[in-house]
């Protein structure tokens, strides 16, 4: 089999620089092209922008609630009304960061060999690939191997259109110049549930809109509860079971229409209703790329599309929208284009955050998974509420939950609901990973105290467990 020498990219995110990393490492010749920044949505328009903005939230919450902890402002104990934030200053840092981020990529890039072009890209033929500047210059490329990894936007409902000032997506919101007075947040996943979480501590009165029963309907039950009574707690509002169909214009804001016919009134609604593929304009069908009714680009665990040669990566795959899972998937495709040792993509080994304040973080089967009978087990929760690390910053909600295998004591999978529960998470996927026991898990040390000290009271619960 000749070496392969020539690789193109297109896509400036996740799964395209980290591809393109991967496969200058092993000697080839590759060209990424981008049409909206490198780093993709992941860093200019979503995950970074969204995290730096909770980033600010999370201080916010912890400077209203901390009166328990003997803080005093100016002589007063805190006061949640007195503690706001400079919408604009906020945006403009997050904005900063975001191209910083994008230009530090940029420079690692460069500096390893990696050729780009900003501009868009359409295929010419099954090994052919026209690039567009932004002048309206073309290029052609010829690719041994191409890699698409062309992201997605927000889904938009057809009846809500964004204008960028009072119906927003999740993109459009650093541009707002002041918090919202009252924000209808439309739907209440992993994107709506953290907006609204956020948006709430920095001032604004929030209603979420649910479709759902509860709000993270694909989340760790437990957790979903423990989150919606925390946001009853503070004052954000939940209208569940209710479709929103609809959202106009008013002269003073905003008006979302429910399938019921009722009405919610506010300043700003942010639509957060999924999202859809960037592969319409890729004319997929000139390489033989196939994709589902939905518009994603099938792949196998490889990241191999239906076309030999032609890889995908990312969220226009529609494997799992995470920017880790963009990555894994691109540097797994150069791997194995370029014949270097790859292991395929292991869904039951991701873990994922959901940056709400507690946050929720998850690795390995799932509770649905256990009730669904699809593996035998056993689950042990510890609430974090004993803990005296918890106890200290005065941390009351969450908990630690952990799945083993019944007969074989292997760590399935674990949820943690807390604080800091993104970096907590890491010792379990690697526990998962490397199908350690609960009985190992229970004989780690752990600092006293710590919040860490409740994984291993969770696995001392675990130990010998058998119901």
């Amino acid at each position: 089999m000749p070496r392969v020498t020539s690789v193109v990219i297109v896509g400036g995110g996740p799964g395209g620089y980290e591809a393109a990393l991967v496969a200058r490492q092993l000697g080839a010749d590759v060209t990424l092209v981008h049409s909206d920044g490198l780093g993709g949505s992941a860093v200019l328009t979503d995950a970074v922008p969204s995290k730096a903005l909770i980033a600010t939230a999370n201080v916010i919450t912890e400077a209203a609630t901390s009166a328990t902890l003997g803080v005093l402002i100016h002589g007063r104990r805190p006061d949640p009304s007195l503690v706001g934030v400079d919408l604009t200053t906020v945006n403009r840092r997050i904005k900063a960061l975001a191209a910083q981020q994008s230009a530090d990529i940029g420079e690692r890039l460069k500096r390893e060999g990696v050729r780009t072009i900003h501009g868009r890209a359409r295929f010419g033929g099954p090994d052919r690939i026209v690039a567009t500047r932004a002048d309206g210059t073309e290029e052609t490329l010829d690719a041994d191997v191409s890699l698409l990894a062309t992201g997605a936007r927000p889904r938009i409902l057809a009846d809500a259109q964004p204008d960028g000032e009072r119906i927003l997506t999740w993109e459009q919101v650093y541009d707002l110049p002041d918090v919202p007075e009252r924000l209808i947040v439309v739907g209440s996943g992993v994107t709506g549930a953290e907006f609204a979480g956020a948006y709430h501590a920095l001032g604004s009165r929030v209603v979420l809109i649910s479709s759902r029963e509860h709000v993270l309907p694909s989340e760790d039950p437990d957790a979903a509860k423990v989150l919606e009574e925390v946001y009853g707690r503070r004052g954000l509002e939940v209208l569940s079971r209710s479709r929103a169909v609809a959202a106009r214009r008013t002269d003073g804001g905003v008006e979302v229409t429910l399938s019921t016919g009722h009405t919610v009134q506010g300043s700003h609604v942010l639509m957060a209703v999924g999202s859809l593929p960037n592969t319409d304009d890729l004319d997929l069908a000139a390489a033989g790329v196939e994709v589902d009714e939905r518009g994603f680009i099938g792949v196998d665990r490889v990241s191999r599309t239906s076309r030999r040669g032609v890889y995908a990566a990312g969220d226009c795959t529609g494997v799992l929208m995470l920017a880790s899972v963009a990555a894994m998937q691109g540097r797994i495709a150069m791997w194995h284009a370029l014949g270097d040792a790859v292991a395929p993509l292991e869904l039951s080994q991701v873990s994922s955050t959901v940056f709400t304040n507690p946050e929720i973080a998850t690795v390995g089967l799932t509770q649905a998974d256990l009730d669904a009978g699809r593996f035998r087990g056993d689950v042990a929760m510890v609430a974090l509420a004993p803990n005296a690390r918890a106890k200290m910053a005065d941390h009351t909600d969450g908990f630690v939950k952990l799945f083993c295998r019944r007969g074989s004591r292997i760590l399935a999978g674990a949820v943690i609901v807390g604080p800091y529960a993104s970096e907590l998470i890491l010792p379990l996927t690697i526990a998962v990973e490397q199908r350690l026991t609960v009985d190992q898990l229970a004989a780690t040390f752990t600092v006293y105290p710590s919040l860490s000290g409740s994984i291993a009271e969770a696995a001392r619960r675990l130990r010998g467990s058998t119901e």
